[in-house]
Formats: C-alpha cells, structure tokens, sequence
C-alpha cells in the first residue's frame, strides 16, 4: 500500500466515501505524495508521450497559428503568451523559436506559464532559456492582458466525477473501501444514494439506463474564465486533447510505464485521466462571451496548418533511422488511426475575431 492509500483508506474509514474527482485531486497534485509533484512523467523513461515530445512540427504549426491569430487582431503590444500544463516545457520553446521571425512577436509577448508541479517548473525553466517566464498555480493568477494560450493534454487531467443514470435520476459513482477476493478492504467504486441532478437533466434525452456521464466542474471553471479574458481583451485559446463531443460512458483510465494499470493499486504512482468533453467547454466559452471554433480532429487541424508540407522540407535533411523516426513521428500526430483522430482541437476567440487558423476549411 502507498502512503497515499493508506492516507486515503483512513480519511474513507472515518468519514465515509469520497467523488472520484476528490479522489483525482489527491492523487495527482497532493503536495507531498501526488503524481505531479513527484515526479517528470513524461518520455520513455515516464508513463506518458505528449504531442510536443514526438515532433517539433507540432509546436512549430501551434505556435505560427497562435502567431497568425496575435496579426489578425491588430498585434497587440504587449500580450500573455500562456500555456496550461506546459509538461516539460518542449511545446512551448517550439513556439518561441517558430514565432522568432514573425515581426514583433517574441517582443510583444510576456511568457506565463501555469504549472502546480515544481519538479515540471524546473525543467520547464532550463527548456525555454535564455527566454524567462512567470509561474502560476492556477490560470487566476494570469495578467489582465490580450491572452494567447495552448493547453495541450491539460483538461484531461481535471478531476471528474461520474453519474449512472437509474430511471429518471442519477446515482454517483463515488470512491469507498469495497472488499478484495481476500476479504481485505480496499479502494474501489461504490454507489451513492440515487437523486434527480437539474444541471443532468437535459441528458435524459440521449442515456438510457445504466449509461455513465462525467462532469468536469474545474474545467468548465477554468474555460470561463479564460474565454471572459479573450472575449473583454482579445487573444485566442488552443485546447488539444483527447476526447469527443458530450461525454458518454467510462473514460477515467490511469496509466504507468506507457500501458493501463489499476486506478487504485497505488493512489499516486499513475496518471489519472478521462476524455475531454469538447461540447461543455464550447459551452462555457460561449457562456463567456467568446466564440468557440467547431472540434477539429488533430490530424485534419494539423494538415490545414501545414505538416505535411513542413515533414517533406525537413526530411531533406535526414537519412536512415533519422527519417524513419521522423516518418513514424508525423503518422502518429496525424494518421486516423493513431492520434490524428483520438485528439481534438478547439480554439476560443473574441466573438468579431477572425477564426483560428487550422479550425475551419
């Protein structure tokens, strides 16, 4: 058992079962046995590959359409360049070194980056040198300024909480202590006291019994407030995740060494994360007063932007398994059926604003 079960199994014993989304929180971020503070998960050696890690096409065609959208409004001076969740810092020193010869833009941009884990903030630091940055905990604390942000494989990682539909109400799935085939209590699902939820109610429309939807209240939070940012002082959002348009089923999944494991074998050890539900960040967005692009898949964004283009000028330059790992590198950003398809992409801009470049035809 980690320490971080044994914590858990207490709290559980002495005052009964926890959300999952309270059960997401601690295990990633708690601040001395959490996932994310930690440790580096990503990489080979980590549990996880992000898009940024794979090539620098990505961050290079992210980082040129965060740039053409700064031109289309005017280019204002100066603007937060912003990224949640920045993992090791790669994407984002991509898109300094993409945007270095776009005409005022690196001297325009004031570099913030939102990131809880101080493991991830050092390496970010000695990634993006010799450009400097400032750290915040929550996107709170971003400046009062013309925002351009990329959250890339961020909301996945929100805390969620889960409902089965039983009749005409709901029943949360919650974390408890469940006995083991020993007989020994351990965590696992159990199931709340079945309610009619208002804010589910328009999702008796399209579940049927026994049907699980997830909500994300942190990432809906943290949507408003971003899109209320863009749509009073101008910029553009890029969310890049995986997930889909309105959730439907089970998508929590925990994941180390690169393969599934069990959620709740080892509270801290594993990434925890759930399919991102694009149509309630839309939502939000709009709610915010911003517009909100339609979900592009990754791979037809990334095409639109140009990757193809820019994988041919730089296989010029290599040869043998060079140009093998970097072939594989753009199938597996784009191809159907790697991560072309399983990523979306949607983009929040003010509602007269031209559209994100990459998100409509």
């Amino acid at each position: 058992m980690t320490p971080l079960a044994a914590l858990l199994s207490r709290r559980i014993a002495a005052t009964g079962p926890i959300t999952l989304a309270d059960y997401m929180a601690e295990c990633l971020l708690h601040p001395e046995h959490g996932y994310y503070v930690t440790r580096d998960p990503l990489g080979s050696a980590g549990d996880f590959t992000t898009a940024p890690e794979i090539s620098q096409m990505f961050g290079e065609l992210v980082g040129l359409a965060l740039a053409q959208a700064w031109l289309d409004q005017g280019a204002p001076a100066p603007f937060a360049l912003a990224e949640l969740g920045p993992g090791r810092g790669t994407l984002m020193a991509d898109i300094l070194r993409a945007t270095a010869r776009v005409p005022g833009f690196i001297d325009a941009a004031d570099i913030h980056l939102v990131e809880a884990s101080p493991v991830l903030r050092a390496a970010q630091a000695g990634t993006i040198a010799p450009h400097s940055a400032t750290w915040h905990p929550a996107v709170t604390a971003l400046p009062d300024l013309p925002l351009f942000a990329v959250a890339n494989e961020f909301f996945d990682a929100l805390p969620i909480r889960q409902f089965v539909r039983r009749g005409r109400g709901w029943t949360e799935r919650q974390v408890g202590l469940v006995p083991d085939p020993s007989g020994a209590r351990v965590l696992g699902f159990g199931l709340g006291v079945a309610t009619p939820l208002g804010g589910l109610a328009r999702r008796l429309e399209d579940t049927a019994d026994g049907d699980i939807v997830e909500t994300c209240a942190p990432g809906e939070s943290i949507m408003r407030r971003i899109a209320s940012g863009v749509a009073t002082r101008g910029g553009a959002a890029l969310i890049v995740d995986y997930g889909g348009w309105r959730s439907r089923g089970d998508t929590f999944q925990a994941v180390g060494g690169h393969a599934p494991v069990d959620p709740f074998a080892a509270p801290g050890t594993a990434d925890l994360t759930a399919h991102v539900d694009f149509e309630a960040l839309a939502g939000a967005a709009a709610r915010a007063g911003a517009a909100a692009s339609p979900m592009v898949p990754q791979g037809v964004f990334l095409e639109r932007l140009g990757i193809t283009a820019r994988a041919q000028r730089l296989a010029r330059d290599l040869a043998g398994p060079a140009l093998e790992a970097h072939v594989a590198a753009h199938r597996r950003l784009t191809h159907p059926d790697e991560m072309g398809s399983l990523f979306k992409c949607l983009a929040i801009t003010p509602a007269a604003a031209p559209p994100f470049p990459g998100t409509i035809t």
